[in-house]
């Protein structure tokens, strides 16, 4: 038989107190004196009562959740970073919703209404893009939201980023390194800022180095690492360096080499971008620029945090945080 719930009448009722005092005291709203909490927290634990947080939100219009927006759940660069944010969160007192969605619905105001009615009280933004007439409604009802990887654009408040530029030298540099002489570029989408920026990282390392620019665009899916790679092999130009712009199309792309026969790294070798774990779990494991997926997480959820608790603070951070190369088998010659 299931357990009958206590209502807050009750508890009322058993402290010798009104409904509106024992809410007071539950939703810390205002003053209540000691005598009276220790009264009512007395009748809580004997009724071993927990407050609904649905209510607590309705009452309050907060309810401690934000959003965690992603793009594509399925490329493990989010997962790992959705640990790093939960962690924090929790430690903070929030608890986290995870939203994959299409970027068509983030451009719909009913996508945002729906964040509102659950009372939402800020939000991680990783997809691409949104349409100035979303950004100004956004503005508009003040949603506190702190932008991350893909959602990052140039000049932007309250954003989350790593050097990709920088990032995308020291990719290209190394593969000059250990002798390549034609390396190509499998870009991402090229309306992404994080994809364009690692597109004139390569671009100015290549330029630096006196070697003729080799590019072809990819979508960071790994279908795209393995198609693109074939087109690449098909187009005849000795390559003989990859670098790909994420570490996902990096591993479609060793489907297409072991089809193909190319050895890797004695024919060409490759490097990705982003520090995944499963580039260490791949034959070879795959050489990466590593981002600091932790740092991230732990850099936008206490940022936003301080957005949602200091409402009347301007608070404009935009963190850049620095990448690593880690050399594995595919370009150890």
């Amino acid at each position: 038989m299931t357990k009958k719930k206590v209502t807050i009448r009750e508890i009322a009722k058993a402290s010798g107190v009104s409904i509106a005092t024992v809410s007071r005291y539950l939703n810390k709203v205002s003053y209540t004196s000691p005598e009276t909490e220790k009264k009512i927290q007395k009748v809580l634990d004997e009724f071993n009562y927990t407050p609904n947080a649905i209510a607590r939100g309705l009452a309050k219009q907060k309810s401690n959740t934000i959003a965690f927006i992603t793009p594509d759940i399925t490329n493990p660069f989010f997962p790992e970073m959705i640990k790093s944010i939960e962690h924090v969160a929790k430690k903070k007192g929030y608890s986290l919703l995870l939203i994959n969605t299409k970027e068509e619905e983030l451009n719909q105001k009913d996508f945002w209404n729906n964040l509102r009615s659950r009372y939402v009280d800020g939000f991680l933004l990783a997809q691409s893009e949104l349409t100035s007439e979303i950004q100004d409604y956004l503005s508009q009802v003040n949603i506190p939201f702190v932008k991350i990887d893909r959602a990052v654009h140039a000049k932007e408040n309250n954003t989350v980023s790593v050097n990709n530029f920088e990032g995308a030298k020291m990719a290209v540099n190394h593969l000059v390194d250990i002798g390549c002489k034609a390396i190509a570029h499998i870009s991402g989408p090229k309306t992404v800022l994080t994809a364009k920026e690692r597109l004139n990282g390569y671009l100015s390392a290549v330029e630096d180095l006196n070697l003729e620019p080799i590019i072809f665009e990819g979508d960071f899916s790994l279908e795209s690492g393995k198609n693109i790679t074939e087109a690449m092999l098909a187009s005849n130009q000795n390559i003989d360096g990859v670098f790909y712009a994420n570490d996902l199309m990096a591993i479609g792309a060793l489907k297409t080499f072991a089809k193909q026969q190319v050895p890797i790294p004695q024919e060409i070798a490759i490097i990705g971008f982003d520090g995944i774990q499963l580039t260490e779990m791949v034959n070879p494991e795959i050489s990466t620029i590593k981002q600091p997926v932790v740092e991230i997480g732990e850099n936008a959820v206490t940022q936003l945090i301080s957005l949602i608790e200091k409402p009347d603070e301007t608070i404009n951070r935009n963190v850049e945080l620095n990448v690593e190369l880690i050399v594995r088998e595919s370009s150890r010659r």
